[in-house]
């Protein structure tokens, strides 16, 4: 039975900030503990843990990173370096749990980069940063050259496997999340993805062999290949190993960052962050950053906060954005807003995208401001359907889900916009 995390099984102990994020502090936190030996066990013992601990992507695709790993080719050939990629590029509206372990646990990250970058044969790491995290990025700087002055990083470090850790600030585009448009932009590139394959275990970044991997999941791996991937994994459950921060905001009373074992009842994570606000009643919930779709409250009671629950209910858990709307919350208005965010972010390069996200906002908008037609709903329905699988990236279904979503529960809103050209609420 998943229940509350005991300390021990903590990996994102300084998740608040109330100790050191520096060197001496993180080093009484476990960081740098026998990483060594970890390496010395070399790649394969490496992804075997990962791949044992049922470690999936934090950043919101979900997807096993040890078969991620396994991948990359064996073997450096002709020459050709392979490269680590870190996306902290945390522009997912919702989520700010990837902040905090920059913030208040660098040294976390960047140990666990260097223990991926061994397993894949990397000697060099880019980690890619939001533009608006500027304290995150002096924060994460101090303690890259803290690593390398203590020789924990770098040529010839004490570790014995070279490794060279560059960070790089991005521009504030959301697009740039999605990890080919994100290699474009480290490349000095507009960012805008690119069409797969070839993908980039086989060509990245400049061409290279890479791997990108979300924060949130490289921070998790010291703690994985120190106490085993099954420990890892009977900590959440199966397929769905560990606990994992789940950032929880709107109509609650503790809004913030919880570190939660995958598989904790919805019901349990709402009431850590200590209700609906104001003795509200639960209206609907995004449960995993505003690209996922909505869910009413009766079917979001009865999930448990993993992977396979949220996706048998028809959305995703994503990056872990848990977004509680209370019973005074217009639907409309809400899908007006996150529409029109998604409007402004496409990169334009796919026509379904570049039009489909205007047209859908533009309806939305009509509704909410009094002005819909009857033909409204079935025609956004009907705009949604074919942008949702019809890009080059995932954007166009991260604009498609959530209108779509917001139609099949709440579409008696819809109609009453439509026919009373007021709000419900």
């Amino acid at each position: 039975m998943v229940g509350i995390l005991e300390d021990k099984d903590r990996i994102f102990t300084n998740l608040y900030g109330l100790h050191d994020w520096g060197l001496e502090g993180a080093k009484t936190r476990g960081c740098w503990n026998a990483t060594k030996d970890m390496l010395d066990a070399g790649p394969a013992w490496i992804i075997d843990n990962i791949k044992n601990s049922g470690l999936r992507g934090r950043g919101g695709a979900g997807f096993g990173t040890g078969l991620k790993w396994s991948f990359m080719p064996k073997e450096v050939k002709d020459g050709r370096p392979h490269y680590l990629v870190v996306n902290a590029d945390e522009s997912e509206p919702g989520t700010c749990k990837d902040r905090e372990i920059m913030r208040h646990d660098p040294h976390l990250l960047i140990e666990g980069c260097l223990i991926a970058s061994r397993a894949m044969q990397a000697h060099a790491c880019y980690i890619y940063i939001r533009g608006e995290y500027v304290r995150e990025r002096e924060v994460l700087e101090a303690a890259i050259k803290q690593a390398y002055d203590a020789k924990l990083i770098g040529k010839n470090n004490v570790h014995g496997w070279d490794f060279d850790c560059y960070v790089h600030h991005g521009a504030g585009a959301y697009i740039c999340g999605e990890e080919t448009a994100l290699l474009e932009s480290i490349e000095g590139k507009k960012g805008q993805p690119r069409f797969k394959p070839p993908f980039p275990a086989s060509f990245g970044l400049y061409g290279k062999p890479t791997t990108i991997n979300n924060t949130e999941t490289l921070a998790s791996v010291p703690w994985i290949v120190q106490h085993g991937g099954q420990a890892f994994l009977e900590l959440g459950k199966p397929n769905n190993g560990g606990p994992k921060l789940f950032s929880v905001s709107g109509h609650v009373n503790k809004p913030g960052n919880y570190e939660v074992p995958l598989g904790m009842p919805f019901s349990e994570l709402l009431e850590m962050a200590g209700g609906v606000r104001n003795g509200h009643q639960l209206k609907a919930v995004i449960p995993g950053g505003s690209s996922a779709p909505v869910l009413p409250a009766d079917i979001v009671m009865d999930c448990t906060m993993d992977f396979d629950s949220i996706a048998k209910a028809g959305s995703m858990l994503g990056s872990g954005a848990v977004i509680v709307m209370d019973e005074t919350v217009c639907m409309v208005r809400a899908l007006e807003r996150l529409s029109y965010f998604y409007f402004e972010e496409s990169c334009g390069q796919c026509t379904p995208c570049r039009e489909g996200t205007g047209w859908m906002y533009r309806i939305i908008h009509r509704i909410e401001h009094g002005e819909g037609r009857p033909e409204d709903l079935e025609l956004l329905n009907s705009v949604a359907g074919k942008i949702g699988g019809h890009t080059i990236c995932a954007l166009g279904d991260a604009a498609a889900m959530p209108v779509q979503s917001f139609l099949k529960h709440f579409g008696d809103e819809f109609a009453y916009h439509v026919e009373h050209r007021k709000c419900m609420v």
